[in-house]
């Protein structure tokens, strides 16, 4: 069940788009400093879980009231496992293995895979020509990120598949998220429900495979790092997300990661001592090409301009 949205994004929507595309490339600084002390499924549990927690005292600040409808909490738990747990597990685990800075550029593919699963479940976000020679370019520019290390015999392309297999999963999420507004959910208590669901689905599994975290060993700079990718990274920005998807679509909303890597890559040179190999760039300039497409609209002005 879905409603319709505007195709075209206007200047708030671009103001929350670059908001949220800093806030989520912070997430890659956060989890690279928590990785040094903490296991993946850990990291995961308490950022959903302390982020859960944060929205739902602003939920109680407002005044609003959490929904009753099992139909609703089933759409929660179904977005909890699309867009935190498979991909945030996958995403942490891919980090113990690459630089934060090459995380954040294979998910810069996230739209490419938004506009395949949109064109066919969404009949308002069909593809056209152009977004389909986006696609082509940027899968091309994934292709090469992936395919020519493994050419060199890097030994990290198990952990770069699972980006990619992440943000698969962010696609589909932004195409199911887009249930919500026709269930008429205000996307604070979507946040909240959503990071609540996910929760509760890797509390016991991140028990079982990793046990209790011995808190004396953490200090204080992962604690730092792990409040900010719950409050800013998680709770902060998926409020951001759903009112953006509300208003502009999966696949305009996903177009975030496109600006993702910028912030990524700058927080992780300057705080990390990460470094990018040509390649990699080369790689981020054919994504960034064929997001150009997607979005279509420079593309279109040019046509207009010469004609």
């Amino acid at each position: 069940m879905t409603s319709s949205i505007n195709t075209t994004m206007g200047t708030r929507e671009w103001a929350m788009l670059i908001t949220l595309s800093v806030l989520w490339g912070g997430s890659f600084f956060f989890v690279g400093v928590a990785v040094t002390d903490l296991p993946p499924l850990t990291i995961v549990t308490l950022r959903v879980g302390i982020a859960a927690i944060t929205l739902w005292c602003i939920v109680l600040v407002m005044g609003l009231r959490p929904p009753k409808s099992l139909e609703v909490w089933a759409a929660f738990l179904g977005m909890g496992l699309l867009n935190n747990v498979i991909p945030f597990a996958l995403i942490v685990w891919g980090q113990t293995q690459i630089a934060s800075g090459l995380a954040s550029i294979l998910n810069a593919a996230t739209p490419i895979f938004t506009v395949v699963v949109a064109s066919m479940l969404l009949p308002d976000e069909r593809a056209t020509p152009l977004k389909i020679v986006g696609v082509m370019i940027g899968f091309i520019g994934v292709v090469m990120m992936i395919g020519l290390p493994a050419i060199d015999g890097d030994n990290s392309l198990l952990a770069q598949v699972a980006i990619i297999a992440a943000t698969l999963s962010y696609a589909f999420a932004g195409v199911y998220g887009r249930r919500f507004k026709a269930m008429a959910v205000n996307p604070i208590i979507t946040a909240a429900g959503q990071v609540t669901a996910s929760a509760l689905v890797l509390a016991p599994i991140a028990l079982a495979v990793e046990g209790p975290p011995d808190i004396t060993e953490i200090n204080t700079g992962t604690w730092g790092a792990i409040f900010g990718l719950a409050v800013l990274s998680t709770a902060v920005a998926y409020v951001l997300y759903f009112k953006i998807l509300a208003s502009a679509g999966a696949t305009n909303l996903l177009l975030v990661t496109l600006l993702v890597p910028v912030s990524a890559i700058l927080l992780g040179s300057l705080l990390l001592n990460e470094t990018l190999e040509v390649v990699h760039f080369v790689g981020m300039a054919l994504i960034a090409l064929g997001l150009s497409a997607i979005d279509g609209r420079l593309w279109r002005r040019r046509v207009t301009a010469k004609a």
